[in-house]
């Protein structure tokens, strides 16, 4: 089988994985949690997620009906390394919502015209209308982490934009829209795990790209432009929630239960809720455990 980006994913494994990411790895067994900092040791078992997760549907679905009786709107942001795990939660949140009121917002690369705009603009032409649940799969925090690694924005544009994101999330709360910002944060033997699983999966091989690939040597870099973005972005009107996601079936429930818990939706079952666990949601000092 010919791997994507040539096997580049299993070379980094073999010859430039830090030697205690490597070991990692060899040592696991399949439910075995990586990260010697989280909270637990092993993924959470099937059938305890399944019955929480099956309650927590029946309340995004109150809380849907909620939105559209009221016209409140939702946006929710999901930031995170790669293979944190975003779009398996977003995909989870819309399980069983109707689809034509909880819409996912994924923009490719600026267009020509979309680079000489402001920057926030073409974000802003999917906010959420009345009775809207909006998912923002990545968001105009790109500015803050991709494109500073790459070198896709120069140091002033990126200085420019954390001088105005706090004032343009503000605005948007002021507005009445419901914001929440998620930072998915997974530990570095995790995600190495979850890109050879991709890599060897013809199903999901679509999901790598050369960013993945040549992000790996980046840690570090990435590591120092997520501190400073969570630092600079982190407010009273739209705080940042972390959540840790090297169990991606804990972190679902527990960006699931966030959201549901901030709003006061009709007909809320607080025990079906539950209350977030608060070793893996929680505020900015949580990314760094």
């Amino acid at each position: 089988m010919t791997l994507p980006f040539d096997g580049a994913i299993s070379a980094f494994f073999n010859d430039d994985a830090p030697d205690a990411v490597r070991n990692a790895l060899r040592r696991a067994d399949k439910d075995d949690i990586l990260s010697t900092s989280y909270p637990y040791s092993e993924e959470l078992k099937r059938k305890t997620y399944q019955r929480d997760m099956d309650k927590l549907q029946i309340e995004l679905v109150k809380m849907q009906a909620w939105a559209r009786d009221t016209g409140a709107r939702v946006a929710i942001v999901f930031e995170g390394r790669d293979a944190a795990g975003k779009g398996g939660t977003i995909k989870r949140f819309r399980e069983n919502l109707n689809p034509r009121g909880a819409r996912v917002v994924a923009l490719s690369k600026p267009t020509e015209t979309e680079a000489t705009q402001w920057y926030f603009q073409r974000y802003i032409d999917h906010l959420p209308a009345g009775g809207e649940i909006v998912f923002y799969d990545r968001s105009w925090y790109n500015r803050g982490v991709v494109e500073h690694v790459f070198g896709f924005c120069t140091p002033d544009q990126r200085e420019h934009f954390f001088t105005q994101v706090t004032g343009f999330e503000d605005m948007l709360v002021d507005e009445g829209i419901h914001l929440f910002k998620f930072w998915l944060n997974v530990g570095r033997a995790e995600q190495l795990r979850r890109f050879l699983k991709r890599e060897s999966d013809p199903l999901k091989q679509w999901k790598l790209s050369s960013i993945d690939v040549k992000g790996l040597s980046r840690w570090d870099a990435y590591s120092d432009a997520i501190q400073e973005t969570l630092t600079r972005s982190h407010s009273d009107a739209a705080p940042w929630t972390i959540i840790r996601s090297d169990d991606k079936k804990r972190a679902r429930l527990e960006a699931i239960r966030h959201v549901l818990t901030a709003l006061d939706y009709t007909n809320k079952d607080a025990r079906a809720v539950g209350t977030p666990d608060p070793g893996i949601c929680g505020g900015p000092d949580l990314w760094n455990a």
